[in-house]
Parts: structure tokens; sequence; C-alpha cells
């Protein structure tokens, strides 16, 4: 059975690990991306977790996710914000092409947790949907017909920049912000105050942080109910770290997403939470692969 190598590029982290055909994870590992070296030092690390697979199996193939705006067709960042810096034009397929001698395909790293959710996830059976990652900013991914509806210019659904309130979705919905409003509130811009300081509290009865996680979750059923006036996804999943806390933030979405909804559409619209975890990237970079191959043959 044939094997792949996966790996999915974050700002902080790099995972990386094996798939097989039939779409198991076999291992996985991770290592720091040290975002400051920039694109040719995270095409380096790339360079070396294939050289390293490559003394022990041989692969069928290099499946890429990655942060930025990606040219899926010639696997290019095509934009990529500050915090990676000299990434954009970096150019893994072609590298690993002509460098390894194996086919390779590149996506962005949202995309592709939508695909790992379309095809063994929460959106599993379904034709149409809405994948929305909540961390430090907010990304957006939406499948249509079974295919990742990626725009003229690669970059269709990058939701995080709609205006909304003065400001935009992810600076007023991410859970970074969340984060920096309850250190305002508390007058204290210490790390103490982090995601699980403000839910433990919220729970506690701290009014602080009820205040400031019902604003937060406001701003993303508007933002979410915007995005379904247009699209109309069957389901919407919500990913990202800040999701671990689902049982608590599922009903205050579902409420908001409802209260912005009109009554069709919202008896229409599933909300859900992604279940592939740290997983998403790596899976779903397998399945881009997988589909990309197959519509070119």
């Amino acid at each position: 059975m044939k094997s792949y190598i996966c790996i999915d590029i974050g700002g902080t982290s790099i995972k990386y690990g094996i798939v097989r055909e039939d779409a198991a994870l076999l291992e996985s590992h991770e290592m720091p991306t040290e975002a400051q070296l920039g694109g040719p030092g995270i095409l380096q690390k790339v360079t070396s977790i294939i050289e390293g697979y490559r003394k022990t199996i041989l692969p069928a193939g290099v499946c890429i996710s990655t942060a930025g705006v990606v040219d899926w067709k010639t696997g290019r960042i095509v934009h990529a914000a500050d915090t990676i810096p000299n990434f954009k034009g970096t150019t893994f397929k072609t590298m690993v092409e002509e460098t390894f001698g194996l086919p390779c395909e590149v996506e962005n790293d949202v995309n592709c947790a939508a695909l790992a959710e379309h095809y063994a996830g929460a959106a599993k059976g379904t034709s149409s949907s809405l994948c929305l990652t909540i961390g430090t900013g907010i990304g957006g991914a939406m499948i249509l017909n079974n295919r990742i509806y990626h725009g003229f210019s690669f970059s269709g659904c990058e939701v995080g920049y709609m205006h909304m309130l003065g400001s935009t979705f992810q600076e007023l919905g991410a859970s970074s912000t969340l984060v920096k409003k309850v250190q305002q509130m508390k007058g204290d811009t210490s790390e103490a105050i982090d995601g699980r300081y403000v839910f433990n509290r919220a729970k506690e009865g701290d009014r602080d942080c009820i205040r400031a996680i019902d604003e937060m979750t406001d701003v993303l059923g508007m933002g979410i109910a915007n995005i379904c006036y247009i699209m109309n996804p069957e389901i919407v999943v919500l990913g990202g770290g800040i999701m671990a806390q689902q049982e608590y933030l599922y009903p205050k979405i579902r409420a908001a997403m409802d209260r912005y909804l009109i009554p069709y559409i919202r008896e229409k619209t599933t909300l859900a939470f992604a279940q592939n975890q740290n997983q998403a990237g790596m899976l779903g970079s397998f399945y881009h692969f997988r589909t990309t191959r197959t519509q070119a043959e």
C-alpha cells in the first residue's frame, strides 16, 4: 500500500508524518517553525524532512499544507503575512519535484482543514461546508460541490478580513482579541491571563470574562451569518485551539448565529466543531493531493 509524506506548515510549528493511501495516519511528529528564518529556512526544513523519510521508505508523493495564500496549481505562495518573512514566492512543489523526483501538491492550511473535515470529520456526507479556524486570527475555507472554492486569485473565503463594526472579523472575533480584552478589563497584561484563565474564570462566574466571551461569540455569530447569506453552506465547522471549549461555546455561538439568520436559513444550517484537531493539516494535504491527482487523470 502506498504511503505519502504529509507536512503541515504553521507559523509556530511544522507537523509532519506518514499517511497511507487509505488515509490512515501512521505516524506524526512536530518541530518549531522558527518563522524568523523566513521562507528559505522553512524550505530547508521541508527538504530535511523529506530526506529523512527517504532513508527508510519509498514515498509515493509529498503533500503540503501551509499558511499563506497558495496558487494550488503551481504550489507557489502568492501572499503571506509578515510573521514569516520572505515566504511569498516560495515554490515547494517545484523544489520537491525537481530535487526528489516525487509528485507534490500544496494547499492552504485552512483549505486543508476543511478537506479533512469534509472527507473524515464533522462535514462528512455533505456537499457544501464552511470551515472557520479561530485562533490568533480567523481563517476560512468553503467547499462547494465537494471541491474547495478557491476564487479567481486563490483567495476565496479570506473571511478574517471582512469589515465589521468599524473593524474586521478577526480583529473582533479571534481568541487573541478575547484574551487582550480581559487583560485590559483586569488591568493585567501579563501572560497569567490566557485563554484557559478566561474560560475557567467565566465558568466560576467572573463577570468580566463572561462579558468578553459573550461579545466574542456575538461577533462570531454575526460573521458566520453574513457568510451564510452569501454562500449558504449545509454545515459550518469551527476549529482552532479555542474550540477545546466546545461544550461552553456551542450554545453561545449557536444562539448568536440564530439571532442574525432569518428563520428559513437558520433551520437549514448545521453548526459543528472540528473533529480532526492537530491532524487536520496533514490529513487535508493528503486529501488535496489525492483529489488533485485524480482530477488530472
